[in-house]
């Protein structure tokens, strides 16, 4: 009898030990046919009901009881693959997902994806790339940041501007990481074109509230931008030729399976196109013209897997606009322009640890700079030369090194953890002089000097689940060291979502943040002169907390549909004082320029995408409201913030007809721009004049000037905004490449949209004296932008 005690206890201690027993299955998910590493794919075990995502570099780890698993990997526009694996030991499994053209005609059952009701966070939108190039575009150049703007809670910051206002922030609150490297600059030609070469990435997340704790030092929003990595199996190209610029990618393995390349670069061509003509005018005047217009991109990626645990990335871009001209006329020279550009570098190494650690070590540098030249050079007689130079530099240049790691404990707990240091350097502006005439020589700085500062960071966060309820909790802790000042910040962050039975998703966050640099800006253009500065001993940190509430579900396993509201309370928002401009009085300190204050944004958002299928888009519909505070703009009232806007309202859409013919269309409607107007106007300095005619009379009259009283600030609304863009691309596949044509048309119905107002004078005709009748004052909005057509050129090989 003893021993079936013995045999009974030992048999249950074993099947104990068996059911207790776990096993973690680990790798990476990547694109078959470009080896491609696929960020956010699910991995999901049906028999446990267990499953994780990949991370930025397409790692997942999974761990599960020992015991059958039937294992399902799928991403977006991929075949699902299905996995039936004895689960014993722990496994490294790597996964190459084949590319479907239309996921329609793929079973239900392979369609299986994170589905946003399942996900913690929100407020994140991801925009598949391929869908951001079907947008129509402004002049036919795809762009990244116009198609964000789209988006509900974004607004633009004027017509063709590609400025990002998020929730009631400004363009300096939003963290936009390339490749995970932030870009300070990001337009072209005045804000027109952003600087981003949709050939060139791979994936757009933007996030505008319930931030994860490893993000920080922007209060509004964080845009990460992945570069591609380049195809490791074979090798390919793509480009386009268009009426602004042209464009080419080349991609492919230097060692297949192991190394791979990529190299993408853009340029306009409008200087090669006109400087003939320029300068065939110019020497029939006699005088030489030498004019250069232009921007540029270049991205540059090198990949290496040593092995499944080791892999190294270096990255780089750079760009510039280049407006110049040199005029010179026999012994005399003017010449005068302005340039500003940005260069980006990351070297990244990734590391397995072990099958449930996994590291990311990055070294970055990021440098913009503008200057602004004016010079001239005259040939005296007796063969000197006088010359006079004005060059005005700003710019800002970042050092920085940080290491990030992903711990899957279990399916239940997906934990991040990581630190940072970022050197700054700031150039907030200065004149350079240099001036020769006879004997007498000028040489010398105006403005302000550079300022260096230290920046670090250090946070936690676990996405939790427990049953239906998932909580991603975390802190981020940063310091900000500056001319002997240090300011320290600890920011909580929690995000929370219950699934209820109906597969809906109530959603909830919380989080704080804190921002160490500031733009000095016009609320109008993006302009050269604008200014990154930072926190000082008299210029406070900004701060922002944003609490955000919403319901989410999934409908028909194809539409997203998520309706969100939000409350963000900022303080020590940077402005300004009236009156003042940087360029005016370059000799006296930035900080007495300035002046800080509050603001307040809330509102709703209305979300639907469908992301998959012929027919793609989304409707965004935002309600919102912002304002402004500061003790020494308009009095010390809250006013309307510039680009405060009750309503945006915009539709996407974009169908496949065949193989050969596609279209796109999308229609935005906005509120218009909130600005100041004067509301009266009273004489001033009255004086008395007369003058006596050569027939001896005499003539008296009155003389005075006129001051203009402004209203509250922004207390006025232009009309409101709305257009309609559409396009239509006709593809053909050739022997050796796919080429394309796109045909489109921005504005369509030529609406004309206000840009700026100005101030005018109507009457209702003369009389017989020929003086005005009825004479007043009015204000007129002018507008830029007709309808604009454009035609592209594309190929792939």
């Amino acid at each position: 009898m003893q021993k079936y005690v013995y045999t009974l206890i030992f048999c249950l201690g074993f099947i104990y030990h068996s059911s207790a027993q776990k096993y973690t299955i680990s790798g990476y998910v990547e694109d078959a046919e470009t080896g491609e590493k696929l960020i956010a794919a699910n991995v999901f075990d049906a028999k446990s009901a267990s499953g994780t995502i990949t991370n930025t570099y397409g790692f997942f780890s999974l761990t599960l009881p020992a015991d059958s698993v039937e294992l399902s990997f799928s991403y977006i526009g991929f075949e699902t693959q299905t996995q039936w694996i004895d689960l014993k030991e722990n496994i490294d499994l790597n996964i190459r997902l084949s590319s479907v053209v239309a996921l329609e005609t793929v079973e239900v059952v392979s369609d299986r994806y994170e589905r946003i009701e399942e996900e913690t966070q929100m407020s994140r939108i991801d925009i598949p790339i391929e869908q951001i190039k079907k947008v129509p575009a402004l002049l036919g150049e795809v762009d990244v940041l116009k198609t964000l703007q789209l988006l509900p809670g974004v607004q633009s910051g004027g017509e063709g501007q590609n400025g990002l206002y998020v929730r009631g922030g400004s363009p300096d609150q939003n963290l936009i990481l390339l490749d995970g490297v932030p870009v300070y600059n990001v337009s072209h030609v005045l804000g027109i074109f952003s600087v981003f070469n949709a050939d060139a990435i791979k994936n757009v997340t933007l996030t505008k509230g319930g931030f994860p704790a490893r993000y920080g030092g922007r209060l509004s929003s964080v845009l990460e931008i992945n570069m591609k990595e380049g195809n490791n199996q074979e090798f390919h190209g793509e480009g386009s030729i268009g009426l602004v610029s042209s464009k080419l990618t080349l991609e492919g393995p230097i060692v297949k399976d192991k190394t791979s390349f990529i190299v993408s670069g853009r340029r306009t061509y409008i200087d090669l196109l006109l400087n003939p003509i320029i300068k065939s005018a110019g020497r029939q005047e006699g005088v030489d013209i030498k004019p250069q217009l232009y921007f540029y991109d270049l991205n540059a990626k090198i990949n290496h897997k040593f092995n499944d645990n080791h892999r190294l990335y270096l990255s780089a871009y750079t760009g510039a606009d280049v407006f110049k001209n040199t005029v010179k006329e026999d012994d005399y020279k003017v010449s005068g322009g302005l340039d500003w550009g940005n260069i980006i570098s990351a070297a990244r190494w990734n590391w397995k640890i072990n099958n449930k650690l996994f590291s990311n070590t990055t070294l970055t540098y990021s440098k913009y700079d503008i200057s602004i030249l004016a010079s001239q050079e005259e040939l005296q007689s007796d063969g000197s030369t006088e010359a006079f130079t004005a060059k005005y530099k700003s710019g800002i240049e970042d050092f920085a090194a940080k290491i990030d790691f992903d711990y899957h404990p279990n399916p239940q707990h997906y934990i991040r953890f990581g630190t940072s240091a970022t050197h700054h350097e700031y150039s907030p502006g200065a004149l350079v002089l240099n001036a020769t005439f006879e004997d007498a020589q000028l040489d010398t700085i105006i403005g302000s000097q550079n300022t260096n500062a230290m920046e670090y960071a250090l946070y936690a966060e676990d996405d939790m689940q427990f049953g239906a309820f998932k909580i991603n909790a975390g802190v981020h802790a940063s310091a900000f060291s500056v001319d002997n000042q240090t300011y320290f910040s600890v920011q909580p962050r929690l995000g929370m979502r219950y699934l209820l039975n109906n597969n809906v998703a109530l959603k909830a966050s919380f989080s704080t943040m804190t921002q160490f640099i500031n733009l000095l800006t016009s609320e109008s253009l993006s302009l050269p002169t604008d200014l990154w500065v930072p926190s000082t001993s008299r210029i406070k940190p900004q701060q922002a907390w944003q609490v955000a509430g919403g319901v989410a579900r999934t409908f028909l396993d194809e539409y997203e549909v998520s309706l969100e509201g939000y409350y963000k309370q900022m303080d020590n928002v940077i402005s300004f004082r009236e009156g003042a401009s940087f360029l005016l009085g370059l000799d006296a300190d930035w900080q007495d320029k300035v002046t800080q204050g509050t603001g307040e944004s809330y509102g709703f958002e209305l979300f639907v995408q469908k992301k998959k299928g012929k027919t793609t888009g989304w409707i965004g519909y935002t309600l919102a409201w912002n304002n402004r505070q500061f003790d020494e703009i308009n009095g010390g009232r809250k006013f309307p913030f510039r680009y405060d806007r009750r309503h945006d309202l915009s539709i996407v859409v974009s169908h496949e007809f065949n193989k050969r013919i596609s279209a796109s269309a999308a229609w935005i409607y906005g509120t218009g721009n909130a600005i100041t107007l004067p509301i009266y106007s009273y004489p001033i300095d009255y004086t008395y004049n007369s003058y006596t005619d050569n027939n001896g009379n005499m003539f008296e009259f009155e003389n005075f000037n006129e001051v203009e009283s402004l209203g509250d600030k922004n207390a006025f609304r232009m009309t409101s905004y709305h257009r309609l863009d559409c396009s239509i691309e006709f593809h053909k596949k050739k022997k050796r490449f796919e080429r394309t044509w796109v045909i489109g048309a921005y504005n369509t119905y030529w609406h004309q949209n206000p840009y700026y107002v100005i101030s005018a004078t109507e009457n209702d005709g003369r009389n017989a004296n020929g003086e005005p009748i009825n004479e007043r004052r009015v204000f007129k909005e002018i507008s830029i932008l007709p309808i604009i057509p454009s035609v592209a050129y594309k190929f792939k090989f």
